[in-house]
């Protein structure tokens, strides 16, 4: 038995903090690698396919790519940078042979870059150091590269990995360099770098297959698609193999290749056969899962795979049952719903879905609101209507039989004046201050230790509070005893009081108690939550209410009423909005807060059941 080093390839992956531009360095990498043709009218972060991720500028899933340099095929993994999305790249590692780590000329490390270097140094892999936006106003790159060392030094790195190379870049731009001194041109020194710094793929060809899938893909022609590294032997079209898995013993399905492809530039090529430090996909295998090793008959050996991280937050989907029901979705049975959310697990490895006791309800689990909330906004603009409630950690018990819940470790950046602010509303919501260091324009960086229940819904208040300048990120730290109880909202909900159609008249008496979530011409229903009331309890009102006309006023005067304009609830601060005994209705025109229970008179007694 032979190993030997392909070094016609290198397989690598881009990691980085949420938003530190991996996406735009993929963009200038396809480009400067004659990926696209010259006249090609290319989007910018093409590598993000999503219309989600395009809007609000975040990878979900990874993406594969490749380039060619210098006769070496380059496959380039674009990873997730966003906590929630972390099953995402602790997978796609097993697939590479090292790791571009992204960190932003301003921003430094983040807890992100930590969460995903750990990820990288726990695998052993060789890292090359990218400081990207090195043309940003306020750029630090000498500091941030004292940055990325110490946190090398305190995630325990080796000589070797201490030993990496940094590189400084703009990938705006489409340049890089070795030393801030040299005159930028282009990314030729980070294609130097990568053939330099990552290992070639090694293995042995004349062994048994042996490929570990993890990722997969879908599509509604051919069915799921796994993606992986051919770490042994080689794969042949109809060829036959077996489906092993490391962590399931019982897993052994017979199985026939029927289509196998290589990526290049944005698309994948068809191929016959594929070797050793490959990475390939392979579509016709039905049950085919995260974790599986395809192996040749004669021997077949599973690759160890660390599970994926379980998830920490779940919420339930539930059938639309509000009077307005049915009316703005083409999707909104049980049925379709549960199908959904069942083809959602065919690529989502992070996401649960089990049935409950209702069978119109549906619990969800996943790594944290936002992972739940781009799934509920997927949905949404597929055309499935549906309800949901509000999001709740998942808590676990330990040998002692004590309650455990997860925690994160949030780093908060504020201006000065609104540390005390800022400081002050974490505590509230059972969080710890573990440290505080003044950066270098001013802002003070606050680091806490906080449960995860307490971050649900602080989002808005908090940038509320910070006048719209504070910066809130978080990473999953672990599970820890439960710290008691915690108030979620202070104001109650200003709740419609009948069915109809609100109009100035009436929304003008309710503007008094508190902020209005709609304006007049809204239709409405008995439950519906339409405001916040400014005061801790809810408030039922009349909003479809006219004035009497009478012989000596006309109802233009009406139109002499002026509104305040309404707080329009985006998803999110939706979802961070509604309060347990609530619901969120979602329909692919409206988004509609309300109570779980409708009628007034059995809110009530359900309320004072509970007392």
């Amino acid at each position: 038995m032979s190993q030997i080093k392909r070094e016609d390839i290198r397989n690598i992956a881009i990691i980085a903090h949420v938003d530190h531009g991996k996406t735009t360095l993929v963009d200038g990498m396809l480009r400067q690698s004659g990926v696209f043709r010259a006249n090609q009218e290319v989007r910018e972060r093409v590598m993000d396919s999503g219309d989600i991720e395009r809007e609000r500028g975040i990878t979900i899933l990874s993406k594969n790519t490749a380039v060619n340099y210098k006769g070496v095929k380059i496959n380039i993994v674009d990873t997730p940078g966003h906590a929630d999305f972390g099953g995402e790249v602790e997978r796609v590692l097993k697939m590479v042979n090292g790791v571009i780590l992204l960190v932003d000329a301003f921003e430094g490390t983040m807890p992100q870059t930590k969460f995903v270097l750990k990820k990288a140094l726990d695998l052993d892999l060789p890292v090359i150091v990218c400081v990207n936006k090195i043309d940003r106003p306020e750029a630090r790159p000498e500091e941030v590269v004292d940055e990325v060392l110490e946190l090398l030094m305190d995630l325990d790195a080796s000589d070797a990995q201490l030993d990496c190379p940094f590189l400084f870049a703009s990938a705006r731009e489409g340049t890089c360099v070795r030393d801030l001194n040299d005159e930028p041109k282009d990314l030729q020194p980070l294609f130097d770098a990568i053939l330099e710094s990552i290992p070639a793929p090694e293995g042995d060809p004349e062994k048994g297959t042996q490929i570990l899938i993890s990722t997969i893909d879908y599509n509604e022609y051919v069915g799921r698609i796994g993606i992986g590294k051919i770490d042994n032997g080689a794969i042949h079209i109809n060829d036959e193999a077996i489906r092993v898995n490391f962590h399931d013993p019982e897993t052994r399905e017979k199985v026939r290749i029927t289509k196998l492809y290589e990526f290049e530039g944005l698309g994948k090529t068809e191929v016959k056969e594929a070797s050793v430090g490959a990475i390939v996909a392979i579509s016709g295998i039905a049950d085919l899962q995260i974790g599986d090793t395809i192996c040749s008959p004669t021997d077949p050996e599973p690759i160890p795979f660390q599970k994926i991280s379980e998830p920490t937050i779940a919420m339930n989907f539930i059938v639309n049952d509000s009077p307005l029901a049915g009316q703005e979705g083409d999707y909104c049975t049980s049925r379709q719903i549960r199908d959904r959310l069942m083809r959602e697990l065919n690529t989502d490895v992070s996401l649960r879905v089990a049935d409950t006791e209702n069978t119109d309800t549906f619990r969800v689990s996943g790594r944290g609101e936002l992972h739940l909330s781009v799934l509920i906004e997927t949905m949404r603009r597929e055309g499935y209507e549906f309800a949901v409630s509000k999001a709740e950690v998942i808590y676990k018990k330990d040998e002692k039989g004590r309650t455990l819940e997860p925690v994160e470790i949030a780093y908060v950046d504020v201006p000065e004046e609104f540390t005390g602010t800022a400081i002050s509303m974490i505590s509230e919501r059972k969080g710890e201050l573990q440290g505080m260091t003044t950066l270098s324009d001013g802002t003070t960086r606050l680091e806490f230790q906080v449960p995860s229940r307490g971050l649900i819904g602080f989002h808005g208040p908090f940038l509320t509070a910070t006048k719209g300048t504070g910066v809130i990120n978080s990473v999953f730290d672990g599970y820890i005893p439960y710290k008691g109880d915690l108030n979620y909202r202070r104001n109650g909900s200003l709740i419609a009081f009948e069915d109809g159609e609100s109009v100035t008249y009436g929304l003008f008496s309710a503007q008094e108690r508190g902020a209005l979530f709609i304006g007049p011409g809204v239709r409405v229903y008995g439950g519906m939550v339409i405001g916040e009331s400014a005061k801790p309890e809810d408030i039922e009102l009349n909003v479809c209410k006219t004035k009497h006309l009478t012989n000596t006023r006309s109802s233009n005067a009406d139109e002499a009423l002026t509104l305040t304009p309404p707080r329009v609830l985006s998803l999110e601060q939706a979802l961070d909005y509604i309060d347990t005994d609530e619901l969120l209705e979602v329909t692919p025109k409206n988004l509609r807060i309300r109570k779980k229970i409708l009628d007034s008179r059995l809110r009530k007694r359900s309320a004072f059941k509970k007392q």
